[in-house]
């Protein structure tokens, strides 16, 4: 009896232990530590049980099997056949478990948390009830079945629970644990090690007939790998090799080819592989032929790579260094910073064009090209000789092809372009700081173009971890002190300065993804240098820690950084901008940036910190000032924008009502509104026109400078901001707008447009008359003007210009006191209203048009 006892109370705890178990899967916020002591279900009944609790009654059961369970990873379910348990042993024998060593099991951080099914837990318990009703069965009393079970909430070793029934597992921690071996197999980690050896017969993608391709290597919707880019090759030879950890292997890896571009990559087609289907510690060379539904083209070419898969774990474990993802990590970090970093400046000066045909009016200009590199020159009227004169960069980088393109576009109205001929430079062979003069042949009758190419070294540009910041280093601030010094002001007269910016982190960015976070990275902008930050995956807080420095060729330039997120093979959804002028910088300090939107008009969601310090000669970059400013490669085709035209005109208003105001200010002198003001003016007048010299203007213009500047230093102007105010308001006035009914957006618009027109229509019909003054548009006020002109001429070459202009001050002085009511005018602006514009000569109606159908006319025609 007492070994029934026994074995009903071992029963009874169970049920009672995976009741409590069950009860504490519903609150999964709450973190327990349960004390279980579990029977594997082998689908046996009680009787199967109790005999083999009689073939074991000589052996002492006596262990222990302390466990800890999280509770909101307990999911259970039952088989259809009768509850029974027993015991299971390691070696295969009879019912008994012995202790095993813990460390051969894998570790693991979590337990994936799931809800237990409602039909599955009223089975369980079903079945439970039938296990305590059994507790009045009769068993032998010379056969005994005993357990002790003791609980330790300390240990946090690791078994599984299987259920036969759902092939479900449950991740527990214990000291010893009664499975066997081959059911108890630890979790794989598995090597993947690819070389990428060559592309063969790639689409094109670029108007020249060739391709830019890279490698991207995609698993789980990440990016394993990145492969360099090949210019202008349709059968490209990389020869890189990768490796990486795999822990499982129901995965595909998908394998994409890109065209680089300078907007945006073309695809090029992509091909899967699936792990599990790779045979272990073999290498294997693949041609893995390029597919892409949304593509008409049958062959994409194909991707040879070889690929091996190689166990981690167990006794053929590859060990790797305990942060090799980490490593992996610096190393595409490294090969990401030598993708970025430019090690020298092509200068390119376009002189001129040569023998272009004259097929038609219209306008020419060139497209250069190098790398993913663009620059689009300014249109010129077509000539046969067209001059350009303009001058821009090209970084040249380590891996990037020195073959430098050249187009030559005629353009005709807004859509037509006819090319009039290309030609390719090898820039690598030219000598440093040196010009090169060439005269590149265009197509045959086409021309040609002239250009200079000036290769220099550049060694400003680089990326750092925040731990070691260039300036930090020792000497090196003093150095570059020393370098954009005032005794060094005529030395690389180009090398205006050094920037240096500390990306630290952002905070609170916007929430890109479904899953509430974001991938972000960010971009660097100075003119047209550019570089970014790696990606920090699913945050909204990253943390990029990186230090960049930048070659300041303009003081003037404006520090863009920009915040993306990474989505794929998509295009980076936009996160937030600021602009930071260099000038604007203060050294040393650490700022809290609020990000803005895309054009820079209200605030986004986030801030990003940064810490900048900029070193620059102050006479490099006054001459730098004189020198024309450098153009952006490639400028956004700009769009229509109603609250674009709407703030254009709210801005040539402000300009214009600035402009009547002084224009009514220096009329109420003459009006003499203010007695003391009307003869301080003319006593000015007087003695500025008596002793007027050339110096005077320069220095009226420091007088006005200096004017302002004290009424800024005193607080008494301030700033004006009402763009920045307008712009603010952006949404707000986006939403009123969309509350509005559609008959009031067109009144809106319609008001601007007319705005826009009537400004258009006076400052034609001032130019158009001022020409059809002289052309005789009108016989007798071109003979007017004709007389007037002689007139001046004659009394300008015998009378001073100084005492002209002071009678003709006195005389609008003196007008309102010597007629109180005579009316304010402008003779020449009088004159002119008078001449007609084009649009007026078109419409008025000639008689010699009319005159052969007069009735005299018509009666001496008639026979």
């Amino acid at each position: 009896m007492e070994d029934k006892k026994s074995v009903m109370d071992t029963i009874r705890r169970k049920a009672k232990l995976l009741r409590y178990s069950r009860v504490g899967n519903k609150n999964s916020n709450k973190t327990e530590i349960r004390e279980e002591c579990l029977l594997e279900e082998q689908g046996v009944s009680v009787a199967d049980l109790l005999k083999r609790s009689r073939a074991s009654s000589l052996i002492n059961l006596s262990h222990q099997q302390p466990s800890e369970v999280r509770p909101s990873s307990l999911c259970l379910s039952s088989p259809a056949t009768a509850l029974s348990m027993s015991l299971r042993n390691i070696g295969g024998g009879t019912g008994l478990t012995r202790p095993v060593d813990s460390s051969d099991w894998p570790s693991q951080d979590s337990v994936t948390d799931s809800p237990c099914e409602e039909q599955n837990i009223s089975n369980s318990t079903d079945e439970m009830d039938q296990v305590l009703r059994l507790r009045d069965t009769r068993l032998p009393s010379s056969e005994s079945f005993a357990e002790k079970s003791h609980y330790n909430r300390k240990d946090s070793d690791t078994f599984s629970i299987h259920d036969n029934g759902y092939n479900s597992n449950l991740d527990m921690r214990t000291e010893t644990a009664g499975v066997s071996e081959h059911q108890r197999e630890p979790q794989r980690t598995y090597l993947l090690t690819i070389c990428l050896k060559e592309g063969r017969g790639l689409v094109i993608r670029d108007r020249c007939g060739t391709s830019d391709p890279y490698v991207k290597f995609k698993l789980d919707g990440k990016t394993l790998y990145k492969s360099k880019v090949v210019y202008k090759n349709l059968n490209p030879l990389w020869n890189e090799s990768f490796s990486f950890p795999i822990h499982n292997l129901d995965q595909k890896l998908f394998i994409k080819v890109y065209d680089r571009d300078l907007t945006s990559d073309d695809f090029m087609g992509s091909r899967g592989v699936v792990l599990n289907t790779l045979e272990l510690e073999k290498t294997s060379e693949m041609v893995l032929p390029l597919d892409d539904p949304n593509s008409l083209e049958d062959d994409m070419g194909v991707i040879v790579i070889d690929i091996t898969l190689s166990v981690r774990d167990g006794k053929n474990k590859k060990r790797l260094p305990k942060g090799s993802t980490i490593q992996h990590n610096r190393r595409l970090t490294e090969s990401m910073k030598k993708s970025q970093l430019w090690t020298g400046v092509f200068t390119i000066t376009l002189v001129e064009g040569r023998d272009f045909p004259l097929d038609g009016q219209g306008d020419v200009f060139v497209r250069f090209k190098l790398g993913d590199q663009k620059y689009k020159s300014k249109s010129q009227v077509k000539k046969v000789n067209t001059l350009w004169r303009e001058k821009f960069d090209f970084n040249q980088f380590p891996n990037q092809s020195s073959i430098l393109e050249i187009e030559v576009v005629g353009k005709e109205g807004r859509k037509y372009e006819e090319c009039y001929g290309q030609c390719e430079i090898n820039l690598s062979g030219l000598p440093l700081n040196q010009s090169k003069l060439f005269t590149s042949e265009l197509d045959p009758g086409r021309g040609k173009l002239v250009f200079l190419v000036s290769p220099t070294p550049c060694t400003g540009a680089s990326i750092t971890d925040l731990v070691a910041p260039p300036l930090e280093e020792p000497h090196e601030r003093d150095n570059m002190l020393v370098k954009y010094s005032l005794k060094n002001s005529l030395k690389d007269m180009r090398d205006v300065g050094f920037l240096q910016v500390k990306v630290i982190k952002a905070t609170d960015l916007m929430a890109a993804d479904l899953n509430g976070k974001s991938d972000p990275f960010c971009v660097l902008e100075l003119g047209n240098n550019r570089l970014q930050t790696h990606t920090i995956y699913k945050t909204l807080n990253p943390e990029w820690n990186k230090v960049f420095t930048f070659p300041v060729k303009d003081i003037h330039e404006v520090l863009e950084v920009t915040v993306f997120d990474e989505d794929g093979d998509k295009a980076p959804d936009f996160l937030g901008k600021v602009v930071l002028p260099l000038l604007s910088i203060r050294n040393s300090q650490q700022v809290a940036c609020p990000l803005r939107k895309e054009n820079l008009g209200g605030l986004s969601k986030g801030t990003i910190v940064l810490e900048l310090e900029v070193i620059y000669n102050s006479v490099k970059a006054s001459i730098r000032t004189f020198t024309p400013r450098e153009q952006k490669f490639l400028e956004d085709n700009p769009k229509f924008s109603k609250k674009v035209l709407s703030r254009n005109v709210v801005r040539v208003r402000n300009l214009y009502r600035a402009v009547c105001h002084v224009n009514q200010f220096i009329k109420s002198c003459f009006q003499w509104e203010s007695v003391q003001r009307s003869i301080i003016a003319f006593i000015f007048f007087v003695l500025t026109v008596w002793y007027w010299d050339f110096y005077m203007l320069p220095m009226f213009m420091v007088v006005l400078i200096i004017w302002n500047y004290l009424q800024i230093a005193s607080e008494r102007v301030t700033r004006d901001l009402d763009t920045m105010e307008l712009n603010e308001e952006e949404d707000e006035d986006e939403k009123e707008s969309e509350r509005k009914g559609l008959m009031e957006k067109i009144h809106m618009v319609q008001e601007i447009v007319i705005t826009v027109q009537n400004l258009l229509e006076e400052i034609a019909c001032f130019g158009e008359r001022i020409k059809n003054t002289f052309n005789w548009s009108v016989p007798f006020l071109s003979n007017l003007a004709f007389l007037v002109l002689i007139m001046a001429t004659v009394i300008t070459y015998f009378i001073p210009v100084r005492y002209i202009i002071l009678l003709w001050g006195i005389h609008k002085f003196t007008k309102k006191l010597r007629s109180p009511y005579a009316i304010e005018n402008n003779e020449v602006m009088d004159f002119l209203s008078r001449v007609p514009s084009d649009v007026q000569m078109a419409q008025y109606t000639e008689l010699s048009s009319c005159s052969l159908h007069s009735p005299v006319k018509r009666k001496r025609a008639s026979p």
